[in-house]
């Protein structure tokens, strides 16, 4: 998508910052209130007191009922050296998260989470919640799973599919969070707001409206566990079988017919609805009707390997419904 480019490049530079609103990030953690309450929140991979991270979880640190907010910044420019934020609480009855509240540390390094540093702050935090770099997004992953952490993050939509990402759907050890639409990211004052996904918010600050991400999360919530309604029944001239795959084509989450104890291949975003009580995600190599297409690196159908009488399909889940 055209804007998902603009916003891995504007991110790799300084100038144009990219940052997660404050909204977005309110109306995504009220799902999860309960995992918050006595533990440690690191923000990593930001700007800092900058970001929307740092302002949400300081000013909700009470209600909350945090134990401690550490950020972190990047340094940027070679030489220089990030810094660590720690946050406790309120201390002057304000009700404000004031910077001398802030204990501040400068780092031996630059910041970045996959240094020593960046390590051990992980290993020290109960909960990762932030925006790591589209780039990097595999390797965050994998950092999270190696050290056991419980998370809340972002990522393109297309970062279902990875080797790092997939397996962990499949064995129920990752999901997307609860809002699926578009995300607003706030930019610089000089950013030029000429396309129509821009503008400014209630708080006067200028945004830009990006389709294709989503929240990444092992935090368990209720909404995930709402089953999808299906209305219709299987017969073979709507839902036909694809050439290279012992599983059935459905090109609409809400055609799933609720009569077939098969396999089935549905749109990615069958995954914005999945509910693991429901349904299980499967590997499409297990189902392949071709030696080569087990061997294969994808766990989904795609490009010509799911064709249907010779015309290929867009890229396809696996799934069954429970037994």
């Amino acid at each position: 998508m055209a804007n998902n480019k603009i916003l891995n490049s504007a991110k790799s530079g300084k100038k144009d910052e990219f940052y997660t609103s404050l909204d977005e990030i309110s109306n995504e953690v009220r799902y999860y209130r309960s995992h918050f309450e006595g533990k440690k929140v690191l923000c990593n991979c930001n700007d800092a007191l900058h970001t929307g991270f740092a302002q949400f979880f300081s000013l909700q640190f009470e209600i909350l009922g945090l134990k401690e907010l550490i950020c972190t910044s990047f340094a940027m420019n070679e030489g220089e050296h990030g810094i660590v934020y720690r946050y406790r609480g309120d201390k002057n009855g304000n009700r404000t998260p004031d910077i001398e509240e802030w204990e501040q540390t400068p780092m031996e390094g630059n910041g970045g989470f996959n240094t020593p540093e960046g390590l051990a702050l992980i290993d020290e935090a109960d909960i990762v919640v932030t925006n790591p770099p589209f780039s990097l997004f595999r390797e965050f992953i994998s950092v999270m799973v190696e050290h056991n952490k419980k998370f809340l993050i972002i990522g393109n939509v297309n970062a279902i599919g990875y080797k790092e990402v997939f397996p962990l759907i499949m064995d129920n050890k990752l999901w997307l969070g609860v809002n699926k639409k578009s995300m607003i990211f706030n930019v610089p004052d000089d950013y030029p707001l000429e396309a129509k996904t821009c503008g400014i918010d209630t708080y006067g600050k200028p945004f830009i409206k990006v389709n294709g991400i989503r929240w990444y999360t092992n935090l368990d919530n209720k909404v995930r566990h709402e089953e999808i309604i299906l209305y219709k029944k299987y017969n073979e001239e709507e839902f036909p079988k694809y050439d290279n795959y012992d599983a059935i084509n459905v090109d609409k989450v809400s055609d799933i017919p609720m009569d077939y104890e098969g396999v089935m291949g549905v749109p990615i975003t069958f995954m914005d609805k999945y509910c693991p009580d429901q349904f299980e995600v499967l590997d499409a190599r297990d189902y392949a009707l071709k030696e080569e297409l087990k061997n294969k690196s994808t766990y989904l159908v795609k490009d010509a390997d799911g064709s249907i009488n010779g015309k290929a399909k867009y890229a396809r889940i696996l799934i069954r419904f429970k037994k």
